[in-house]
């Protein structure tokens, strides 16, 4: 097969570590802005960042609708922490205004971990992997709900949130409450290379 090009939608937030984690699994990565770049693309990275702004400057860049579209029609997505947001079909304490792009048949909390002085890291198990990966939540969401085609990827298991998901995985779509394209630790991003592989 040819090798697909995953798409990381760059208009803020850890656009730059998802390319570099995309670049070392010998994928194309392709940072997407217009409308025509997100055309070239097999599958798209929804990065960590600020949900509200960056569904706001979806709009601006008339990407909003082309993405969610291209969701729709079962392009493969892979959300982090406002990524997350982006994904779920339902937000508990959003703005007035907030807007999603949809798709993975969840509830998210916004802020669920608290503001960014509460960010935390720690080790987690994560279905499909046979070692804990390392997680770095920075003013994180948490699923609160997900339906029944919704996989449970990964739970917080200690401290006062533990038993929260944290990782899902609905058919072509997948998301997490952290950041896995901090660190050297690439092999979330290979799960979601492979998951795109298989689309």
């Amino acid at each position: 097969m040819t090798t697909p090009t995953i798409g990381v939608l760059a208009l803020q937030g850890d656009v730059r570590e998802h390319l570099r984690a995309l670049g070392t699994l010998g994928v194309g990565a392709l940072a997407v802005r217009r409308p025509s770049e997100l055309e070239a693309c097999d599958a798209l990275v929804l990065p960590g960042g600020e949900s509200t702004t960056m569904a706001k400057l979806a709009r601006t860049f008339e990407l909003f609708e082309p993405v969610r579209d291209r969701i729709k029609r079962g392009m493969p997505a892979f959300g982090t922490c406002a990524g997350m947001i982006l994904l779920a079909e339902r937000v508990e304490d959003g703005t007035a205004d907030q807007e999603t792009m949809g798709g993975l048949d969840i509830t998210v909390r916004r802020n669920a971990f608290g503001r960014q002085v509460d960010s935390f890291e720690g080790d987690l198990a994560f279905a499909g992997l046979d070692s804990p990966v390392h997680a770095l939540f920075i003013r994180a969401p948490w699923v609160e709900q997900v339906g029944e085609a919704v996989q449970v990827l990964a739970t917080v298991t200690h401290g006062e949130a533990a038993g929260r998901i944290v990782a899902v995985r609905q058919d072509h779509l997948m998301a997490t409450s952290f950041h896995p394209e901090v660190g050297a630790d690439h092999r979330i991003h290979s799960l979601f290379v492979d998951l795109v592989k298989q689309s």
